[in-house]
C-alpha cells in the first residue's frame, strides 16, 4: 500500500457552521484519507452544511472542489491540479 503524504492542517479551528458531525464524517472517508475522490450532491452539501462552510472546510484542508451537474467533486489532495479538458 502506497503511503500518501499529508502536510499537515494550518492550526485553524474548523470553520463555524452547522452539522460539524456530518462535515467531520465527509471527510474521515476512507477515500479522503487516501488522497482519493469523494462525490456529494449540492442539494445534500447546503443542506447539511452550506457553501460557505463547505468551501471554507474544503480551502482549509488544501484540497480542490469541482461542481458540475449538481454535483461536488472533491479532490483529497492538495497537490497541483491541471484540468486536461
Amino acid at each position: 500500500m502506497q503511503q500518501v503524504f499529508r502536510p499537515p492542517l494550518p492550526q485553524q479551528p474548523p470553520p463555524l457552521g452547522r452539522n460539524t458531525a456530518w462535515l467531520n464524517a465527509l471527510f474521515a472517508a476512507k477515500s479522503a484519507q487516501d488522497g482519493g475522490v469523494i462525490r456529494r450532491s449540492v442539494r445534500s452539501i447546503e443542506r447539511e452544511i452550506g457553501r460557505e462552510t463547505f468551501e471554507a472546510e474544503v480551502r482549509r484542508r488544501g484540497f480542490h472542489a469541482i461542481e458540475i451537474g449538481g454535483q461536488y467533486i472533491i479532490l483529497c489532495n492538495s497537490g497541483q491540479m491541471r484540468v486536461i479538458c
